[in-house]
């Protein structure tokens, strides 16, 4: 009967021992997927972190894991909601959208405006341990920082003009801020959305936009005919000038042309003034005469007329 409790015992014993093996063995490793990494804590205390793999740790609970999903990219949005959201924190309920989404522009106008960050988490211990809720204390961040910069804008910056610019600033100054709070968030991008006056006025709202469209179609239009328009003037007086300059040159070259002419007759001239006077006159009358046509020449001795040419001639 001894011998039988003796057995059972050692029995007991050896399955505990199993049991505390085995448990042994499945605590001492652990499996980190593509997409994640595992902070390490051993008796609480983060010591770690590993990237995706096998791992092996201290076994029973003195070492856990907390597993992060680092490659993923996380999304908030502000003022509206997409449904069917895995992330709890991505939107919030539909009386806080219409809280969120209410702003007052630098020059005193109200605005609805709807946007959306992504981001990534870049530190898990940070993430994990820095700041209780770090999902939530972005939210709050975020709507901070958007609310000061369009609070520095007019309504028309917020609404048409100024969208790529707030986007840039509230991406720097939300960083800045992740950063200086340790909460291991990296952001990837802050995306303006639907940016709208109250309904109330958007009626006017709209008229104004189209106005100014209107003026800007006007613009347009103006300077399209100016620059065809200028051009074309330029060109005219390009050409007029050239056309000038050419004229100018042409009279230059001709008139140097009749004094060179001039210069060797007063030569010749000088050597035989009769001869040159009598070949000057016969030249000139030879030029003159064929274009007169049929000529009478009146005596004024005689007062009769002399026929020098056959009037009869058709």
């Amino acid at each position: 009967m001894a011998r039988q409790i003796n057995i059972n015992l050692t029995v007991i014993r050896l399955a505990v021992i199993g049991i505390f093996v085995l448990i042994g063995v499945f605590t001492s490793f652990y499996t980190v997927s593509a997409d994640a990494q595992a902070v390490v804590l051993r008796f609480g205390k983060p010591i770690k972190t590993s990237d995706p793999g096998l791992h092996f740790k201290l076994p029973y609970g003195i070492d856990q894991t907390l597993t992060v999903e680092v490659k993923r990219q996380l999304q908030q949005e502000f003022g509206f909601g997409t449904p069917g959201a895995t992330n709890k924190w991505q939107f919030t309920d539909s009386a806080e959208q219409d809280l969120e989404k209410s702003m007052v522009t630098g020059d005193l106008n109200a605005a609805l405006v709807e946007w959306v960050i992504q981001y990534r988490i870049e530190d898990p211990e940070q993430y994990l341990f820095a700041v209780r809720q770090p999902d939530a204390t972005l939210r709050s961040l975020t709507e901070s920082v958007m609310r000061e910069i369009v609070g520095d804008r007019t309504v028309d910056e917020v609404i048409t003009v100024g969208r790529q610019e707030i986007e840039s600033i509230a991406s720097e100054k939300l960083q800045a801020a992740t950063a200086d709070y340790a909460m291991g968030l990296r952001i990837i991008q802050v995306q303006l959305k639907d940016v709208n006056p109250p309904r109330r006025v958007q009626a006017s709202f709209n008229e104004v936009n189209q106005a100014q469209q209107e003026r800007e179609s006007a613009i347009n239009r103006a300077n399209g005919e100016y620059n065809k328009e200028v051009p074309r003037a330029r060109g005219e007086a390009d050409r007029m000038i050239s056309a000038a300059e050419g004229y100018a040159k042409k009279r230059v070259n001709e008139a140097e042309g009749d004094v060179a002419s001039f210069e060797a007759l007063l030569v010749e001239y000088t050597t035989a003034p009769e001869i040159t006077r009598r070949r000057l006159y016969l030249e000139t009358m030879s030029e003159i005469l064929p274009a007169l046509g049929k000529t009478i020449i009146i005596d004024e001795e005689t007062k009769g007329l002399l026929p020098l040419l056959n009037l009869n001639d058709k």
